[in-house]
């Protein structure tokens, strides 16, 4: 039986994150398949991670996985990735911002793909995200081509086979990029679903933080030339064997 790990990252989402560990955790009960739930931690200084602690012997299969100080996103998905068990890994934030009953979408594509990929299909965020967003994409899709067309939405679905074979380093805004750029350079599958993205009711958005965004243009050129260099040298390799 195919088993599913769901891991949250929680940054600072104390008003959140009871009512989204709650959410996941009634779906997964009704998907038929083991699971596990994971709430990243990284970092919260609002009392996330006693929040999640208090749930633990309420809800099934729950865990928690806490890092100080903060990593940022990438080092909490990285960190997810790791505690994850699964063999298809699934990851959405603790902001409430997603309906994680449309994980049926994803199950439905991932027999066709490796990696499956939300995009937002009414994005409710302000006009200063939003063209970020755009910027972004843009900057990704000329230097690595069409890889989806919402990079860093936040709900997605990877094969264990993925997170294994391609490495990701980032520990900022760019991991997602990593991720998909790395896994479409060595032959992965990558699939799209629309997914409902609602408006945040609680806590603060980080993402449109200035060094972040600066931080994220920098990291993404590096990893350019990064990808390049083991490209090449897992071809060598190849070769070798």
């Amino acid at each position: 039986m195919t088993t599913l790990s769901v891991f949250l990252p929680a940054y600072n989402e104390a008003p959140n994150v009871r009512r989204a560990v709650e959410h996941v955790s009634s779906v997964a009960q009704g998907i038929g398949a083991d699971y596990e739930i994971i709430v990243v931690n990284d970092g919260s200084r609002d009392g996330t991670g006693d929040v999640v602690r208090e749930m633990i012997p309420e809800v099934p299969n729950l865990r928690l996985v806490e890092h100080f100080p903060n990593r940022g996103y990438g080092g909490a998905l990285k960190a997810g990735f790791a505690a994850s068990t699964g063999d298809l890994v699934a990851f959405v934030p603790a902001d409430n911002q997603f309906d994680f009953r449309e994980i049926s979408r994803f199950l439905d594509q991932i027999s066709q793909a490796d990696i499956v990929s939300g995009y937002r299909a009414d994005r409710q965020d302000h006009l200063v995200r939003k063209l970020n967003a755009l910027g972004w994409n843009l900057v990704v899709r000329v230097l690595f081509g069409y890889l989806c067309r919402d990079i860093d939405c936040g709900f997605k679905l990877i094969r264990r086979e993925v997170i294994e074979h391609v490495p990701v380093e980032s520990d900022g805004a760019m991991i997602d990029t990593e991720l998909l750029a790395g896994a479409r350079a060595r032959g992965y599958r990558i699939a799209e679903v629309p997914v409902t993205h609602l408006p945040r009711v609680a806590g603060e958005a980080t993402g449109a933080n200035v060094r972040v965004i600066l931080r994220a243009f920098r990291d993404l050129i590096r990893f350019r030339v990064r990808l390049t260099g083991e490209l090449r040298a897992e071809k060598r390799l190849s070769r070798q064997g």
